[in-house]
């Protein structure tokens, strides 16, 4: 049995140059998509990549671009349109925040992570869904995370700007089905990334065990996993598929989970 094809479709990742993003641009165009490989700062990362994305015999282009900036958002869309002549799949997974307590979040945290995640995936969405007209099975899939709905330490931020993107998930699928966009949110649990070191920073190694624990499945998530359901996602298999939050996790969220053994 093989896998869904994406044969002579196109698609864009945002924040593509590692994890969940970097494994995402690969395996769409493993099922024969050609991928925009969209990168902040990066570029040598970025570029293996496209590396990755050429040889699997499929077209790359990288595109750079500051999703805090909407003239940027635009010159990224517009360069895609270019390139490619349209656009069939948008997975919204660029991220970035500042993690820290509730009580000392500033300005300029709201400001950043908010342009970043809520406003550039609505800006984003609205720049997609202009180069999707008149291409069928087009589709939306965006990258949420498992603090939207639990409490993780220092996560309030980045937390509740996930929120607002699960939320505009909803709101985006009922008026873009009429023109025949699914628009979706993957929400991973613990995924093993550079993000999720960096967050849990020395007490990573006690996660991952603590999550293998956890996890029905026996095991911490991998970005391939991500992957997997970000190509289901963009297939045709999905295309009755709109509007939803599906959980990425392993069924971690079926436990009590592992956090409260590391804050």
């Amino acid at each position: 049995m093989t896998g869904p094809s994406l044969a002579g479709r196109i698609a864009l990742v945002t924040g593509s140059s590692r994890g969940i993003g970097r494994a995402s641009a690969v395996a769409l165009a493993m099922a024969g998509a050609d991928v925009a490989v969209h990168y902040h700062k990066n570029r040598a990362l970025a570029e293996q990549t496209a590396s990755e994305v050429e040889q699997s015999g499929r077209r790359a282009v990288l595109v750079q671009a500051d999703l805090e900036r909407p003239e940027d958002i635009e010159r990224l869309f517009h360069s895609v349109g270019e390139a490619f002549g349209g656009l069939d799949i948008l997975v919204a997974n660029a991220a970035a925040t500042a993690f820290k307590p509730a009580l000392e979040v500033k300005e300029h945290h709201l400001e950043r992570t908010y342009d970043l995640i809520v406003r550039g995936f609505v800006f984003s969405a609205q720049q997609a869904a202009l180069l999707m007209e008149g291409r069928p099975q087009s589709r939306i899939i965006a990258i949420s995370g498992h603090g939207t709905e639990f409490t993780l330490p220092n996560y309030g931020l980045l937390g509740s700007a996930k929120a607002a993107v699960e939320v505009w998930t909803r709101y985006l699928a009922a008026e873009l089905g009429p023109k025949g966009i699914t628009v979706n949110c993957l929400s991973p649990g613990v995924i093993a990334t550079d993000s999720a070191a960096f967050y849990f920073g020395e007490r990573y190694r006690t996660l991952q065990h603590a999550v293998a624990k956890a996890t029905p499945l026996g095991r911490i998530g991998q970005p391939e996993d991500v992957a997997g359901a970000v190509l289901l996602l963009a297939s045709e298999l999905s295309g009755f598929v709109t509007g939803q939050v599906i959980r990425v996790d392993g069924g971690m969220t079926l436990t009590s989970g592992p956090f409260e053994e590391v804050r």
